[in-house]
């Protein structure tokens, strides 16, 4: 699955941006719409490890 592609169909993220070789993801979003709970919740539900920086 594209952790970039879920993540963008969220309601209220503008773009995300992985870098499957830091295991990093970068996402821009609109707070009053989308929560970084509900964010890291769609990254595990693809089968990764998602924490907040």
């Amino acid at each position: 699955m594209n952790i970039d592609g879920e993540l963008e169909d969220t309601p209220g993220v503008v773009s995300a941006s992985t870098n499957y070789a830091r295991a990093t993801t970068k996402v821009v979003f609109d707070p009053q719409t989308v929560t970084p709970k509900k964010l890291m919740q769609v990254v595990e539900k693809l089968g990764y490890t998602a924490t907040q920086n």
